[in-house]
């Protein structure tokens, strides 16, 4: 089940802080309950993905975009991720979640979200998104333009770079390996 509680509570928290650049980077702190544990009593991977949800939410409201998504009736989409587990979270730890906009092209925009347990990372994500509306991607920089950003990207580090070219070679649709037999 989404945790709808810990989102309500990420945007009000989001909304009593201070505006932020649009490449700025949004910090939230949480803690793993005893409801986010898988078998191995460490956090689910899925539950990572969704408590990044949080983390992400709370980025955009700080910067404006939830109030841009209202006012345009934009929808908001993940189109990819890639994301590395490097440490478990094991019950009752706190941790903080780091969220930040790394750049955009003429669909899509990039944010990278981190995991961090005192100081060191666990969890490290990169996610492809886009902002939609009835006819389809709306182009990121009249995303940015709408909260305040009327620049070009800024250049995205070679690793982002190097996971979208990538990823540009992978087929879609992908290939009927039988699993609709």
């Amino acid at each position: 089940m989404y945790p709808m509680v810990r989102l309500i509570k990420e945007v009000m928290k989001a909304n009593r802080m201070p505006p932020l650049h649009a490449l700025g980077s949004h910090v939230s702190h949480h803690r793993c309950w005893p409801q986010d544990l898988d078998y191995f009593l460490e956090m689910n991977n899925g539950r990572i993905l969704t408590i990044l949800d949080l983390g992400r939410t709370g980025l955009a409201q700080r910067v404006g975009l939830l109030g841009a998504l209202r006012k345009n009736k934009w929808a908001l989409t993940i189109a990819g991720s890639s994301v590395r587990y490097r440490k478990r979270i094991k019950p009752f730890v706190k941790f903080r979640i780091a969220s930040k906009a790394v750049g955009w092209s003429d669909r899509f925009f990039y944010l990278e979200q981190t995991i961090w347990i005192g100081d060191e990372c666990a969890v490290q994500a990169l996610y492809r998104s886009a902002v939609t509306d009835k006819k389809g991607i709306v182009n990121p920089a009249l995303v940015f333009g709408a909260v305040g950003v009327n620049q070009p990207s800024p250049e995205k580090p070679a690793w982002v770079q190097a996971w979208i070219d990538a990823d540009n070679t992978r087929p879609w649709p992908p290939q009927d390996n039988g699993t609709s037999q």
